[in-house]
């Protein structure tokens, strides 16, 4: 498995490679829509908001896939190389495709919206020096900086609609605004004692510091992390001492290792039951009211108040 990711990786790289010493440009926009992949349907969603109908966007990670886990693919690169502007979330969230992004970047413009965030509002990985969480937009308010990020760029990149730009991502800001206090007074309703999201990685820290509501995950912020018995018995142990009666599945990560925790409480003499699925690293489907950045954090908050209310 380990063989097979790294050997697709060179051939992707070679590729991109080749392309790029090719010296090809591509031809002037003019009055076509500009082309632009995203990696997730997050950033998708923020981009759609931003440029309107002057672009057409694409996203390569569709609804309950893992970017942590993702491989490109052949089709992936020709999206790639065929887009006028790529959008990324960085922070190595989209693990090995960084070196990608690095090639592609000698072509077109080719950024991680999490750029211009203050190291300070980034949360640290405890024992990994210098690397941060990635799930930034957890934190709705964070997340603001990433569609910030998108308008300056675009603002610069089409300067001729700059006022589009500015005035779609200024209304989209103020939902954003709007879904942040929500959030907040909607948490309002859980006891404080019973405040506690368990789910099966670590991807919801932002979403706890915002909020005020602790967070636990089986993983690590990776879901390339391996957990072992130890950690399944002192997650097991703190969900009995808190007496939690409910903890979380994700819809990109298996159920499997959450599955593990709710039997070793069973063990016990303690009933923990599975309070629902949560939208971690991808949106809900198309068209559905979980399809959208702010429709999945509404549906997120729905789920764990019913659960832990």
């Amino acid at each position: 498995m380990i063989k097979h990711t790294i050997k697709s990786f060179i051939i992707l790289l070679a590729a991109v490679l080749v392309i790029s010493c090719s010296g090809k440009k591509d031809t002037p926009i003019g009055n076509r829509k500009i082309r632009i992949v995203t990696t997730t349907g997050m950033i998708k969603d923020a981009v759609e908001h931003v440029t309107g109908d002057k672009a057409e966007v694409i996203a390569l990670m569709g609804p309950g896939v893992d970017p942590h886990l993702y491989k490109a693919t052949q089709g992936d690169l020709e999206k790639l190389t065929s887009a006028d502007i790529v959008f990324y979330n960085g922070l190595h969230l989209e693990g090995k495709m960084g070196e990608v992004f690095e090639k592609l970047g000698r072509l077109k413009p080719v950024i991680a919206v999490s750029k211009d965030i203050p190291e300070e509002r980034l949360r640290t990985i405890p024992g990994f020096a210098g690397t941060h969480d990635p799930h930034i937009w957890f934190d709705v308010k964070l997340w603001e900086e990433a569609v910030k990020a998108v308008r300056g760029f675009m603002v610069q990149y089409d300067s001729a609609s700059a006022k589009l730009y500015e005035k779609n991502a200024l209304a989209y800001l103020h939902e954003m605004d709007s879904l942040h206090a929500s959030v907040k007074t909607q948490l309002q309703q859980i006891p404080e004692t019973q405040r506690v999201l368990i789910t099966a990685h670590d991807a919801f820290g932002y979403f706890g510091d915002a909020y005020g509501i602790e967070v636990r995950g089986l993983q690590g912020i990776s879901t390339v992390s391996e957990f072992g018995l130890k950690d399944v018995t002192d997650l097991v142990n703190f969900i009995i001492s808190r007496k939690i009666k409910a903890i979380f599945v994700e819809t990109s990560v298996s159920q499997k290792s959450i599955n593990a925790v709710v039997e070793g409480c069973n063990q016990k003499g303690w009933q923990v039951k599975i309070g629902g699925s949560l939208y971690s690293d991808a949106m809900g489907a198309a068209g559905t009211p979980s399809g959208n950045y702010l429709g999945m954090v509404s549906a997120n908050v729905n789920t764990i108040v019913t659960a832990l209310k």
